[in-house]
């Protein structure tokens, strides 16, 4: 007699059969496509490396001409010997700003532009610092302009330059070489382009003193007398003080100093003498 086990209603088998879930691989067409990728960057890269090394070693591309415009007092060839190394480079790869500053290293040079001329030319445009005055300075004579920048000594090469000497315009600091104080070389420049109207006094300008700072004492040529100008109007206090000289002079045949300084009246020290002497000048109107 077979006995039957009861069937339980709770648990049914599945009708759908179970497969193995099978791993992805990547497909052999993707692979191709990423080698092929990377051999594209490979060529890419070098065609690269080719081309920059090509322009960086074409003859057609080296500097060849250094052109020079602008220079007075400095040749071309001072100007080229300061960026000798600029001829030969490339073009395109030279430092051109590096090449300035070895320009302006120079204290002739004032500012500098260098700029490209494809395929083989640098254009050097120079400007020039200009000498205001002879700057006495320990007993030498120095080149300066009207910012007590020390451009050159000065030599025989020099005597083309008909400048005024100024004095009392160095400083001299505890340590190092002597400065040219930027305050008082401007006061000599004030005077100097005051004067500089009247291109007969100009001439006549021989000293200016500046070590006082409100008072800028002048010499004339064929004059010896110190003229005190103040700070202001020095053209105006050199024309009255040329005007009354030869009546001065039936006065006071030896003077010392005259001080300008004062509106209406001017002072004078007879040399040898203590004390001063008082002339009013002329009413202008």
């Amino acid at each position: 007699m077979k006995v039957k086990a009861p069937s339980d209603k709770n648990f049914r088998r599945s009708r759908t059969a179970v497969r193995p879930v099978r791993k992805r691989s990547v497909s052999w067409w993707k692979s191709g496509r990423v080698i092929t990728a990377c051999a594209a960057c490979l060529v890419g890269l070098y065609a690269t490396y080719k081309a920059y090394d090509l322009v960086l070693h074409a003859s057609a591309l080296q500097i060849q001409r250094i052109v020079v415009h602008g220079q007075v007092r400095l040749s071309s060839g001072e100007v080229e010997s300061l960026i000798g190394t600029l001829r030969g480079s490339n073009i395109l790869m030279a430092d051109l700003s590096k090449y300035r500053e070895r320009l302006l290293g120079s204290p002739w040079v004032a500012d500098a532009v260098l700029r490209r001329v494809l395929p083989s030319t640098v254009e050097v445009v120079v400007a020039e610092r200009e000498p205001l005055a002879l700057c006495r300075i320990r007993g030498e004579l120095y080149l300066v302009d009207r910012t007590g920048m020390i451009i050159d000594d000065f030599g025989p090469r020099h005597a083309n330059f008909d400048l005024p000497i100024v004095d009392g315009a160095a400083t001299e600091p505890a340590a190092g070489e002597p400065l040219v104080d930027v305050a008082r070389i401007a006061l000599a420049a004030r005077v100097i382009d005051d004067v500089a109207g009247d291109s007969a006094l100009a001439r006549r300008l021989s000293q200016i003193d500046v070590s006082d700072l409100h008072d800028a004492v002048v010499l004339l040529d064929g004059d010896p007398a110190l003229l005190h100008l103040g700070t202001s109007r020095f053209a105006e206090r050199l024309r009255d003080y040329t005007g009354l000289a030869a009546r001065l002079r039936e006065s006071v045949p030896e003077i010392d100093y005259a001080d300008l300084q004062f509106d209406g009246r001017i002072y004078v020290k007879p040399a040898g003498a203590t004390a001063r002497r008082a002339l009013s000048l002329p009413d202008r109107n």
